[in-house]
């Protein structure tokens, strides 16, 4: 390698885009191409930067597999910075299964740290696990350890185990100190604030109490019955009921928790329940029949009994009753709650990420914007919709090749 691709790494290694791009941006051979790829990726042109990084993987050889595959590994996290969720996984698999045969364990190993932190983004939370688990870090260099310990992070806050995640967070932050890169300092930063921020609301007895992750963890090993509204299922302690499909069902589960230890009248769950005005006899016998079909769902956690004004809620073994819902609750919470992360989002990045259907993805966006809540950046194709400002860009790891000094 000659001494201004280099020294061009070595400015990239230190935070320096600006400094890469004098050394390399006349040269269109395939290490240059790499090279300059990553460092318009670090100063936020994403587009500019896969198109350098396609143009390096094509120009390196087919005996070049290596320098290949980690221009696709740049090329994914980009994708996956950008919110790209709709970028080809295989083409991430492959590329780690070509590092790992040749050797390069260093790069093969946050090639799996990128494809984790992708299914996480989408729910995948079981495939992330397997996908880590048993892998020890500690050998790596740093900027590969931060990448792994976010990852496994971003596991335990999901799950919520709330030391799991603080212990990874931490190293992470170790990690982010030793590779001594701002950004990734930053980012380690930015990961560790859900720890410290309410996550959820508790609402118990007309009362409302903002919680933090690990309270929402205590809460949930504590033994109360919980109508969990972030996850829209009824659980004590391991038993869990979902009602996720069953949206009349857990609202009028809710209506009855934050009644409780009263009951609720028929009209306040007629008017929650169906959004009924003026209830009939029509609305009140289908009032009967649904809670017919809640007290069959619940039986083993809860009876619900008729009373003269309603419905009353009674836990067969829980002291209390609680409802946690989320910290904000509007009609498009769950596309918000996605752009929280202070990443750039293309709607059909949300749609995969939510399940739902492009168009829906797109109306929630096009109301969240008129309210000003979400802005828009690019056309097109190349809309992303966000927050705060981006962050984040891929590290000095995927280079075409060694540094001297490794």
């Amino acid at each position: 390698m000659d001494s201004l691709i280099n020294a061009a790494g070595r400015a990239l290694a230190s935070g320096d885009p600006l400094g890469a791009l004098k050394r390399v941006a006349l040269r269109d051979d395939a290490p240059a191409l790499a090279l300059r790829g990553i460092a318009m990726a670090q100063l936020g042109d994403f587009a500019k930067a896969k198109a350098l990084l396609k143009s390096a993987a094509r120009a390196f050889s087919p005996k070049e597999a290596v320098a290949r595959a980690r221009c696709v590994v740049a090329e994914a996290e980009i994708a996956l910075v950008s919110r790209d969720l709709g970028w080809p996984e295989k083409a991430l698999r492959a590329a780690r299964t070509t590092l790992q045969a040749h050797g390069d364990r260093v790069n093969a190993a946050y090639a799996g740290s990128l494809e984790a932190r992708r299914l996480i983004l989408i729910g995948r939370l079981d495939e992330a696990e397997r996908l880590l688990a048993g892998f020890d870090p500690a050998p790596l260099p740093p900027v590969a350890r931060v990448a792994h310990e976010l990852a496994a992070a971003g596991i335990a806050v999901r799950r919520l185990r709330t030391k799991v995640a603080r212990s990874a967070l931490g190293r992470a932050a170790l990690a982010a100190y030793q590779a001594n890169i701002p950004a990734l300092k930053a980012e380690v930063e930015g990961a560790s604030l859900v720890l410290n921020v309410p996550v959820a609301r508790l609402v118990s007895k007309g009362l409302e109490k903002p919680l933090q992750l690990d309270e929402v963890e205590a809460l949930l090993a504590s033994g109360a019955l919980v109508i969990d509204a972030c996850r829209n299922v009824v659980r004590e302690a391991d038993t869990v009921v979902s009602l996720a499909t069953r949206p009349v069902l857990f609202t009028l589960a809710r209506t009855l928790a934050e009644a409780w230890p009263a009951d609720a009248s028929r009209e306040v769950l007629l008017r929650r329940a169906f959004r009924a005005r003026h209830a009939d006899e029509s609305h009140r016998a289908r009032l009967r029949v649904e809670m017919g079909r809640l007290r069959a769902e619940l039986g083993a956690l809860a009876e619900v009994n008729a009373t003269a004004a309603g419905f009353a809620l009674s836990p067969l073994n829980a002291a209390e009753v609680v409802v946690l819902a989320p910290p904000v609750e509007e009609e498009h919470g769950a596309v918000l709650a996605f752009l929280a992360d202070g990443e750039s989002w293309s709607s059909s990045a949300l749609a995969i990420a939510l399940g739902a259907s492009a168009r829906t993805v797109q109306r929630a966006l096009e109301a969240l914007s008129a309210d000003n809540k979400v802005q828009a950046v690019g056309r097109g194709r190349a809309r992303r919709w966000m927050t705060p400002p981006m962050t984040g860009f891929p590290t000095v790891l995927l280079l075409p090749g060694p540094l001297p000094s490794d």
